[in-house]
């Protein structure tokens, strides 16, 4: 029996979102395109919602630009992501053939999103920050804005007593790597639930949070940009309040308050595997940060099976480090233990999971590891 599918309707009119329809006249293959981020060739994040599926069929969707991204390489190994409700989200067959990603859905219901990665909300970022400041010893400590005037806000978990160890933790300078603000949630959650670590931890530490560096882009749906078209972790050597007011931002707090340790967390679209990029190319290097660096590495792989220390970035060459990175930037200036942590856009090689993939919930397992490497160094930081 031939079934005859219905038109399908293709939208991204919302927080994150982010596609450009072609042809939807098949609606068992429909044609589309990612769009660029704003002043900026970069494009790779996708999230659109799509409308009057026939449940019990099978529905594709073409992304005929997908290998003229900026990470095209990055598609082989991938898998889409879906979801019925926007709460449970799960990976659909995937297949890329050098020019076009294709994934498919058997519908179950006549309505399904479809995303790069578990999208990460403004709305639930709101819940975070308010869920957070309601919590004994954390507090709002600044607020900055971004291009657009949206809210930037550093948190502070602890006293703020003279000689406490500074740890700074910021998420998402890339709005696409929505993995990064998932993982701020772990760290939330596991500030609420206060457990003997945590509160040992905060005796000999304050933690300075920005959950959300950058909003506008994640608003819009871009990849790696601010709505100036601002790679912000390309903007620590020279922050502006006109082009990357959000860098600017965080430098000033910074300088402020101190920093004794630093995380940049980000997402990664080619590797398969969780991993930290140090600061071996700062000019400032030193054999002290480096077995901070060591200690770290050590204590996580202990901590999770999700960690690992083959995979990862080319080291840089002594005196060679790239000082418009956040890690590099604030390590030198800082004088100070600075990591970027990468999680996958795929799933883990290390720990695979077919259903989902790497995911919201393993970003937040992961900073619970992480706050618990955290509470072993605190003390050794100086």
């Amino acid at each position: 029996m031939t079934v005859t599918l219905s038109p399908l309707h293709i939208d991204c009119d919302f927080d994150s979102g982010n596609i450009l329809v072609k042809d939807v006249s098949d609606p068992a293959r429909v044609r589309l395109e990612i769009r660029p981020d704003t002043h900026s060739e970069h494009f790779q994040w996708f999230h659109f919602k799509a409308a009057g599926l026939t449940p019990g069929q099978n529905h594709a969707f073409v992304l005929d630009n997908a290998g003229a991204s900026s990470y095209h390489e990055a598609w082989s190994g991938y898998q889409a992501v879906a979801s019925y409700d926007q709460q449970q989200w799960f990976r659909v067959p995937t297949t890329y053939d050098g020019k076009a990603l294709e994934f498919s859905l058997k519908a179950e219901q006549p309505q399904a999103w479809f995303a790069y990665f578990e999208p990460y909300p403004r709305a639930r970022h709101n819940q975070l920050i308010e869920r957070a400041t309601s919590l004994p010893g954390v507090e709002l400590l600044a607020t900055g804005r971004s291009g657009e005037g949206r809210d930037i806000q550093l948190l502070r978990a602890g006293s703020g007593a003279p000689g406490k160890r500074k740890l700074w933790i910021i998420a998402q300078q890339h709005p696409g790597e929505h993995m990064a603000e998932w993982f701020m949630e772990g760290v939330i959650d596991r500030l609420q639930h206060n457990d003997p670590t945590i509160q040992a931890l905060l005796q000999e530490a304050d933690l300075y949070l920005i959950a959300n560096m950058n909003p506008d882009g994640a608003l819009r749906g871009h990849l790696r940009t601010n709505a100036k078209g601002q790679d912000l972790n390309r903007a620590w050597q020279d922050a502006s309040i006109d082009k990357s007011p959000e860098v600017h931002f965080a430098q000033q707090q910074m300088k402020l308050h101190g920093v004794d340790l630093f995380l940049d967390v980000h997402g990664d679209e080619e590797i398969p595997h969780v991993f930290t990029a140090g600061c071996e190319g700062n000019p400032g290097y030193t054999a002290r940060i480096a077995a901070l660096e060591a200690t770290f590495r050590d204590s996580l792989c202990k901590r999770t099976v999700d960690f690992q220390q083959v995979h990862g970035y080319p080291r840089s060459a002594p005196g060679q480090a790239n000082m418009t990175l956040a890690c590099n930037s604030v390590g030198q200036a800082h004088d100070c233990l600075s990591l970027t942590l990468e999680m996958p856009f795929k799933d883990h090689n290390d720990a695979p999971n077919a259903e989902t993939g790497w995911n919201g919930l393993r970003s937040k397992d992961l900073a619970s590891a992480v706050l618990d490497v955290f509470a072993q160094m605190a003390g050794t930081l100086g």
